[in-house]
């Protein structure tokens, strides 16, 4: 008796596992896809992996993207045959208790060399959808002094005008 109650509750966490595992790489799956479209200029592909109401939020400090203002974007680049080509070299994928929300992060191979995503996913009709991301460059802490001095006149410009529209 005791045996077949340890043995229900090992096939029991080996099918939970299973499900987490399987969740995880459908979203590694959808983000991998979702990196390649842009490589391939796939318009199409690339914005049916995101939700309607997707955001992306790039890295210059204006860049926050609703769905349909980042297709009107992104479509010229697109259009030319060349987008953009992120391809992760780690990623770290999370899910809650009822599998429906992911969230990631993912260093990536970039023409702005190592950069670092970020996001949420949410299934939507049975399928996972981006419903978030955000890209930034790494910066290595010994370079951010440089980098400051770099973006100094310009936030501070930007800063100005977003404190006026609090």
């Amino acid at each position: 008796m005791r045996n077949n109650f340890i043995s229900c509750l090992l096939l029991i966490f080996t099918l939970i596992t299973k499900a987490q595992t399987t969740e995880r790489e459908k979203v590694n799956t959808l983000l991998d896809d979702w990196h390649l479209a842009a490589a391939n200029a796939d318009f199409d592909s690339y914005f049916d992996k995101m939700t309607n109401d997707g955001v992306f939020i790039g890295t210059d400090a204006t860049e926050n993207w609703q769905n349909e203002a980042f297709k009107e974007f992104s479509k010229p680049y697109f259009d030319k045959g060349k987008a953009w080509s992120f391809s992760a070299v780690e990623r770290n994928i999370y899910l809650n208790d009822k599998k429906d929300i992911a969230w990631f992060d993912e260093l990536l191979d970039t023409q702005m060399e190592l950069c670092r995503g970020s996001g949420v996913l949410k299934k939507e009709n049975g399928y996972w959808k981006i419903a978030h991301y955000v890209l930034s460059i790494a910066v290595p802490n010994e370079n951010v002094s440089e980098l400051i001095q770099i973006k100094k006149e310009r936030d501070s410009l930007l800063l100005i005008e977003l404190k006026k529209k609090k």
